[in-house]
C-alpha cells in the first residue's frame, strides 16, 4: 500500500470519495494509484495530497 492509500484509509476515504475530493473521476484516480503507472503529473499528485490534507514534497537524493 502506497502512502497516498495509507492516508485515504486513515481518513476512511473511498476512491469515489477521493476522487471528488480531487475533483476528477474515479478513474484518474485509478491511473493514480496504480504502481504500473508512471505517467502521473505533478498537479495531480498536488491534489492528492491536499484531499487528505497533506503537502507533495519531491526530493532529489
Amino acid at each position: 500500500m502506497n502512502e497516498l492509500e495509507e492516508a485515504m484509509k486513515a481518513e476512511g476515504l473511498s476512491k469515489s470519495a477521493m476522487a471528488r475530493r480531487m475533483r476528477t473521476s474515479r478513474a484518474q484516480l485509478d491511473r493514480l494509484l496504480d504502481p504500473q503507472n508512471d505517467e502521473v503529473q505533478l498537479d495531480t499528485l498536488q491534489r492528492a495530497a491536499a484531499a487528505v490534507g497533506r503537502r507533495l514534497t519531491i526530493e532529489l537524493v
